[in-house]
């Protein structure tokens, strides 16, 4: 018989196979070389890299069924506080990052707070922090204002009032008429936003902008509503056969309506929606019945424990760690420009292989490094929550 479990490990597992993803594709040796699969679709498409935040927010999502229901999800003074509270630190972190690069880099030329001031006008006002703050806020809001039973109806509505949007307002082309641009450039301005490549082309479009924020709301509520199930169900072997069919059912879903509606994460479309909740679902499942049922667990599923106990604190580690070791001069090269821990590793690596193995490389040692900080905190059972 299945185990019956309060905690599953296999949660930890999956959150932490997304944070090792995230930190994997966001540092590579170089942008210039890499792997097709640890790209991000040029546009409309799907790789694997494409995978690993939209998994990241589904488990946000069924971490919000555990979190939330210490408040018997309803709402109180106590966890509206608690709700801002996060969302504020989350939005915080974003822009602080951000400027902590102008920062370093300022201070590489010998003038830090110059040039951080000076790139204030061209701060991006949303990212990956402020979209997991937004998300989370939203998210949260739907659960205690919503009964359970209203859940799946908002869900539906956001998808298919998106999938209308964007059907409607050029959401698909990647153009500058394209409603998601549209209302970013007039919300945020160019200068405040991320500019998107493909096909030759760069424009402003910002793929965690204001409107493609919509459906990743619905995208944390179903990993909400997983969550609950999990709470609700027992028995591992129903959660396993549960999270099987409802995952296989929405990944064919997603499969067959992206002939009429594209598949595509820097838009966020509602069929991106339905396919990564789907495969994050089956993937779960598999994980569950690995680990929690025939309990198949050791140093591979202790490396992603390690991420998945800290995992914001350890992607927040990542992104700084990246932005030092990309600025900070070590050297000179024989043409008078800077060496840096980034190019002296990588140049390492080159030296004894092509470009894009060089590349994978190193985003390969920069996740291990990030793996032993982890892993000092998990041994002194340090979590630090975000």
């Amino acid at each position: 018989m299945a185990k019956e479990n309060k905690r599953l490990l296999s949660l930890d597992i999956l959150r932490g196979i997304t944070i090792a993803g995230m930190l994997l594709v966001n540092n590579p040796g170089t942008w210039s070389y890499l792997y097709r699969p640890l790209e991000h679709a040029e546009w409309i498409g799907l790789t694997p890299t494409d995978l690993v935040f939209p998994f990241f927010i589904f488990c946000m999502g069924v971490s919000m069924a555990f979190s939330l229901k210490k408040f018997n999800y309803k709402l109180s003074g106590p966890l509206m506080a608690k709700i801002v509270r996060r969302t504020v630190v989350l939005f915080l972190i974003g822009w602080l990052v951000q400027w902590f690069g102008h920062l370093v880099r300022g201070l590489c030329k010998g003038d830090p707070f110059v040039e951080a001031v000076n790139n204030l006008d061209t701060l991006r006002y949303l990212g990956v922090f402020q979209r997991l703050a937004l998300v989370y806020f939203f998210g949260s809001m739907c659960v205690v204002l919503f009964s359970k039973k209203l859940i799946p109806w908002v869900i539906g509505i956001i998808l298919v009032a998106y999938a209308l949007i964007l059907g409607l307002g050029n959401g698909y082309e990647f153009s500058l008429d394209n409603i998601i641009a549209r209302i970013d450039n007039s919300v945020l301005g160019s200068d405040h936003m991320y500019h998107e490549s493909a096909y030759g082309e760069s424009i402003s479009l910002d793929p965690e902008g204001i409107l493609s924020t919509l459906p990743c709301i619905a995208h944390v509520l179903i990993g909400y509503l997983v969550g609950r199930m999990i709470l609700s169900t027992h028995n591992n072997g129903d959660r396993v056969y549960t999270m099987l069919l409802t995952g296989a059912v929405m990944l064919l879903a997603g499969w067959l309506l992206q002939y009429g509606i594209p598949c595509g994460k820097k838009m966020w479309s509602s069929t991106f929606v339905l396919i990564t909740c789907g495969m994050a679902m089956c993937i779960q499942a598999m994980l569950i019945h690995l680990v929690d049922i025939k309990g198949k667990k050791g140093g591979w599923s202790r490396f992603f424990e390690t991420f998945g106990v800290n995992p914001l604190a350890l992607y927040l580690i990542g992104t700084v760690l990246a932005i030092l070791f990309g600025a900070i001069p070590i050297g000179h090269d024989a043409e008078g420009g800077n060496l840096t821990i980034h190019s002296e590793v990588y140049g390492f690596f080159q030296s004894f292989c092509n470009e894009y193995t060089a590349s994978a490389l190193y985003a390969v040692c920069f996740v291990l490094l990030n793996w032993c900080i982890g892993h000092v905190l998990y041994k002194k059972k340090i979590f630090i929550k975000i």
